[in-house]
């Protein structure tokens, strides 16, 4: 049950990142500088690179493992808080709302949170047996 949830969170948030990968080289790019385009685009990246790390997680998932059940939730939360900041931060300006400038710091909270999930799946394959 669990690889089924790891694969369909995996497939949402990498439709998201298809999107919002178009979105801002041809939706926003008219409306952001060179700098805020390059926080979206790193955004996208890490929402990404994290899709591939949730679905290489699916092939650990079929046993039940709570280091993998663990290392699921700290990707899902990094993309949350990591892309999720970066993609408020990149638009504050031409949404208006200057006080995103508070999300600043969730946005290493997200990059700590991948570091971790990163770890822990490394202790988890460390210790699943060999075939």
């Amino acid at each position: 049950m669990m690889n089924k949830r790891i694969i369909i969170t995996a497939s949402i948030f990498g439709l998201l990142a298809v999107i919002a990968g178009a979105f801002g080289a041809h939706g926003l790019k008219p409306y952001l500088d060179a700098d805020k385009l390059e926080v979206w685009h790193t955004a996208v990246q890490y929402q990404f690179y994290h899709v591939f790390a949730l679905l290489f997680l699916a092939t650990f998932a079929r046993t039940k493992n709570s280091l993998i059940t663990a290392s699921y939730y700290f990707f899902t939360f990094g993309i949350v808080f990591f892309s999720g900041s970066l993609y408020l931060l990149a638009c504050r300006d031409l949404i208006g709302y200057s006080w995103l400038v508070y999300f600043g710091p969730v946005t290493p909270l997200g990059g700590l949170l991948f570091i971790i999930g990163w770890i822990t799946l490394a202790v988890a394959a460390y210790k699943t047996k060999a075939a």
